[in-house]
């Protein structure tokens, strides 16, 4: 069925359009900025597959080595937003943001391509997430696939942080790696950027879509605050950033509250919230005085003890 005769079940923003028929019209997110050198942050990308099988690929980024990062580099996980639907670790969004962020903290990050919604429902890029950090795992005795992490990662000093949807996944393989373990390597933080989840009792036209077998709002995969198990997220701190004029503005605060409140053991619990700016601002205007600041809380972040 063509796009003349296929009835459109749902717009998101205009940055996709969703057809009766299941397929999917992306109008964003879907440039591709090739793997090399970035002559303005020094970073070198590289993309890896992840799996043949499944196609679960992704991009690595390795700062400027010197003097100053000899030795082992903190590792990060990093999962891209966009509603489970758009958007990639090769967009010049994600790529470049990635990279800056690479370069500020001097840190070698994993961003990861996940199988993304319609083609591939959910609970596929919850599987994906969690199967590169399996990937990453199979490094941690420096004989896995891929000599790059085998020769910078520090594996010991592990983060995971994801923005919007690719924030929902993050808490979700941090929480997983909490309650199965992860043998060999130590995730000391997770950063949620301006987290998608979904409300209590308030169903979501999208979830309804692309996850089919979720069991509604209070599904915990979607809405951490009714997951028992939430006291076992596996990780030393959380940070959670917030802004004020985002539309899920109130469910990373009610995220932030059910975390305190579930008995987990872990230290420091931050939220931090930006007067006056929108869901993921910091991606779209990146050198504005707002997003430099949450950069150097992210930064900070990742260079404390």
């Amino acid at each position: 069925m063509d796009a003349t005769t296929d009835e459109i079940i749902f717009n998101f923003q205009n940055k996709f359009q969703i057809y009766k028929s299941g397929r999917i019209e992306r109008f964003t997110g879907e440039d591709i900025v090739p793997s090399s050198p970035d002559s303005n942050t020094d970073v070198r990308s590289k993309d890896v597959v992840i799996s043949p099988q499944t196609g679960l690929s992704g991009r690595l980024f390795l700062p400027k080595i010197t003097d100053s990062t000899a030795g082992k580099l903190s590792f990060l996980l990093y999962i891209h937003g966009g509603a489970f639907c758009i958007e990639s670790p090769f967009s010049p969004t994600y790529h470049n943001y990635v990279a800056a962020l690479t370069a500020k903290a001097s840190i070698v990050v994993l961003s990861v391509h996940y199988r993304r919604a319609t083609e591939h429902l959910l609970p596929i890029a919850y599987e994906d997430a969690w199967e590169a950090l399996q990937w990453v795992l199979a490094h941690s005795k420096g004989d896995g696939p891929e000599e790059l992490l085998n020769y910078h990662a520090d594996f010991q000093r592990v983060f995971a942080a994801g923005d919007s949807a690719g924030a929902t996944l993050t808490h979700t393989v941090v929480l997983r790696a909490g309650i199965e373990g992860v043998s060999g390597l130590r995730i000391i933080g997770m950063i949620l950027f301006h987290p998608f989840f979904t409300n209590d009792d308030e169903p979501d036209r999208l979830m309804e879509i692309i996850s089919p077998s979720s069991s509604g709002p209070n599904d915990p995969m979607l809405n951490p605050g009714k997951d028992s198990k939430l006291g076992r997220l596996g990780c030393g701190k959380v940070l959670i950033f917030v802004a004020e004029k985002d539309l899920f503005r109130d469910r990373g605060w009610n995220y932030h509250k059910a975390v305190k409140e579930s008995g987990w053991g872990g230290g420091s619990l931050e939220i931090v919230e930006t007067e006056g700016e929108g869901h993921v601002f910091y991606l779209s205007d990146p050198d504005s005085d707002k997003a430099l600041a949450l950069m150097e809380k992210t930064v900070s972040f990742f260079k404390q003890v």
